[in-house]
């Protein structure tokens, strides 16, 4: 007897309790109960002749089969997506869905200001907004189009840099009332740090210039960039920060001018793509959006057509 081939519905499902750990956390995020989300991977399972996960008091626990599948069920998600990306507007129309993948700070501090001037220029696009520290596959389409802070190594890519980004040492002005400006790098020996916890990245920065560091050292440690910027704004400490951004309000001040380091920034897209007028749209937005922001240049609010 053959078997029954395994529907999208089911993969997808598998992929839910692949991210969620959980039969409860995918039936959440799917929307539908428990027993019917258990029903699908028993349904997965025969169709396979293969075990996916086996029960701990831990929870579910994927086995070796489920792990190898896992890059081909998010593959198969990413292409999901695309294909009705692809179907939500003409080729050759301003108008539909175009996915696009920036990081934390980037995508929560930098871009909101950008898109509602595209989006008063080119009201038909919709914007699917990705924001991860890792780098989005644009090969496997899990975005249209990124802003990535490293030279992109894929080929079939358009890629622009646009230009770099310093990144510095900040503290607010409420911080520095009660904390005599750092002279030398030593000196922040002396003062609360904000930076990472598992992510290492301002530890290496001042590591670059002279001083080590343990995470004993931080008043506040967290992986969100979001977090780190916004507890250096409120005066919790001293952390890093994009140039540009530390002249928004509320204004940073800069310590140790010295310590810096210049990330690239780059706008890059699937050269499929370029004939999609909305995703070339989006592309060229950006690519003078972010060269404006790099150069700390003005930006006009464009009125709607």
């Amino acid at each position: 007897m053959s078997k029954v081939e395994a529907s999208w519905e089911l993969y997808g499902t598998f992929l839910e309790v692949m991210r969620g750990g959980s039969l409860s956390a995918a039936a959440r995020a799917l929307g539908v109960s428990q027993p019917t989300v258990r029903n699908r991977i028993e349904a997965l399972e025969q169709a396979l002749d293969a075990v996916l996960f086996t029960r701990s008091q831990n929870g579910l626990v994927p086995t070796e089969v489920a792990r190898s599948m896992l890059p081909h069920a998010e593959a198969m998600a990413a292409t999901a997506r695309a294909l009705a990306r692809s179907a939500s507007g003409p080729t050759q129309a301003d108008r539909g869905s175009v996915r696009l993948a920036a990081s934390e700070i980037v995508g929560g501090e930098v871009l909101p200001a950008m898109l509602t001037r595209l989006r008063d220029a080119h009201p038909g696009i919709q914007i699917e907004l990705v924001l991860s520290n890792a780098n989005e596959d644009l090969l496997r389409r899990d975005a249209d189009v990124a802003i990535r802070m490293v030279a992109p190594t894929q080929a079939a890519l358009v890629a622009k840099r646009v230009g770099d980004v310093e990144i510095g040492l900040y503290a607010s002005d409420a911080y520095l009332a009660d904390h005599p400006a750092p002279r030398s790098v030593e000196d922040l020996g002396e003062h609360a740090l904000v930076g990472g916890d598992r992510d290492r990245g301002v530890t290496q920065l001042l590591a670059a210039f002279g001083l080590s560091t343990s995470p004993r050292d931080f008043a506040l440690r967290t992986d969100d960039h979001l977090a780190q910027l916004a507890a250096v704004r409120a005066g919790l400490g001293v952390g890093v920060c994009q140039g540009p951004l530390a002249e928004r309000p509320p204004k940073l001040t800069r310590v140790l001018s010295e310590v810096k380091f210049p990330l690239p920034v780059w706008v890059v897209m699937h050269e499929d793509l370029r004939a999609v007028r909305r995703v070339r749209t989006v592309f060229d937005h950006l690519v003078v959006e972010l060269d404006a922001y790099l150069g700390a240049r003005p930006r006009r609010r464009r009125r709607p057509r």
